[in-house]
């Protein structure tokens, strides 16, 4: 709950920093201080809602559910996609650098409050009372067991710490390269072709048709399991990012649609599988906690410098072909990673009893 309430002051700091003309170099540091505040809040939020939503599912489905965790970030990145596209077609660059990008942060807030509301009514369930009692001896060892904390993260645990580091490198290596990255290469690496407005409306545009995808190879992970379709998506990185990469440099509307299509369509792979496929990774004892840190770890050093990382690259070589190099690398760490990866699909977690929407299911899964 804390990383949310975080994450509203963020938005509403952000929103209300005074302008540069007003105290001069402190503006500029006020607004990274504040996105900082956004980032780490959502990092340590985001671990918490993996391990949330896996150890609640019932084991045959914990994939489909899981799936709608990213479903929900989708739907975020929609909304600020259609928000930075009508601001920017319906306002002057001046008006927009003067005070228009404040709106986004204004919209988040009110978002943000909406969410600890919904956060806090989760908590008080009948629902959530009723395992909290049915793990009580699970949460007693978690209770032992939280002296001994990241000696038990690191020193045993630390095979599961790099496999879901490497699962997590390809997931926010292709997540970041599609979300953060393509709208800068469109328009500062390319030469002139569609325009701005026609950019962004593509990205929404394969953004809402992975909305429509995501849940359905959720629901695949769990009939077939998380390791044939996570290798499925790796191995796409590895033979399809070369010809996306391809396609987007024609910088017409048809090719860069496709190929921005056939990065989406590989990112949507990732996003169904890794909210169930993470947290089987690491037993009840730590499973928020591994995740978390590794999670964070991969993001930051892998995740977040997509974009400074490609940008260097251009700039040193002349190729403009880094982006595809990047995600075939990531595919390959990605299929490393899944290829010690033990399948989880249908399972109980490490560390806890089966679950599932009746008992004798329960028990099916057990013996299963």
């Amino acid at each position: 709950m804390s990383c949310v309430r975080t994450r509203v002051l963020g938005s509403a700091s952000a929103a209300a920093r005074p302008a540069a003309d007003t105290i001069g170099l402190a503006a500029p540091v006020l607004l990274l201080l504040a996105r900082f505040v956004q980032g780490f809040s959502a990092g340590g939020e985001y671990g918490g809602a993996m391990t949330f939503i896996a150890e609640y599912a019932p084991d045959r489905k914990r994939g489909f559910l899981g799936s709608w965790l990213e479903f929900g970030t989708l739907t975020g990145y929609i909304f600020g996609a259609v928000i930075v596209a009508v601001l920017s077609a319906a306002m002057t660059e001046q008006d927009l650098l003067a005070w228009g990008w404040r709106i986004p942060f204004l919209v988040a807030g009110p978002l943000g409050v909406v969410g600890m509301y919904l956060r806090l009514k989760l908590e008080e369930t009948p629902a959530f009372a009723e395992l909290v009692e049915r793990h009580e001896a699970e949460e007693k060892e978690a209770e032992r067991s939280a002296g001994r904390g990241l000696r038990d993260i690191f020193v045993e645990h630390w095979p599961a710490m790099l496999i879901c580091g490497a699962l997590v490198l390809v997931f926010d290596v292709a997540n970041y390269m599609l979300t953060a990255y393509m709208p800068t290469y469109l328009s500062d690496e390319l030469p002139p072709g569609i325009g701005e407005t026609e950019s962004s409306a593509l990205q929404i545009v394969v953004m809402a048709v992975m909305l429509v995808v995501i849940t359905f190879v959720g629901r695949l992970s769990d009939r077939i399991g998380r390791r044939p379709v996570v290798a499925v998506g790796c191995g796409a990185l590895v033979v399809l990012s070369v010809p996306s990469v391809m396609l987007i440099q024609h910088h017409t509307l048809p090719t860069v649609f496709a190929g921005l299509m056939i990065m989406g369509l590989m990112l949507v792979v990732f996003s169904a599988t890794m909210p169930s496929t993470l947290p089987a990774l690491f037993p009840t004892s730590i499973r928020q906690g591994g995740l978390s840190i590794s999670f964070n770890i991969s993001v930051s050093l892998f995740g977040g410098t997509v974009a400074a990382v490609m940008t260097a690259l251009i700039a040193a070589t002349g190729d403009l072909m880094w982006p595809g190099y990047y995600l075939i690398a990531a595919g390959v760490i990605g299929g490393i990673g899944i290829w010690f990866t033990e399948e989880s699909a249908r399972r109980p977690l490490p560390g806890s009893a089966a679950t599932a929407a009746d008992d004798g299911r329960a028990r099916e899964g057990s013996a299963a």
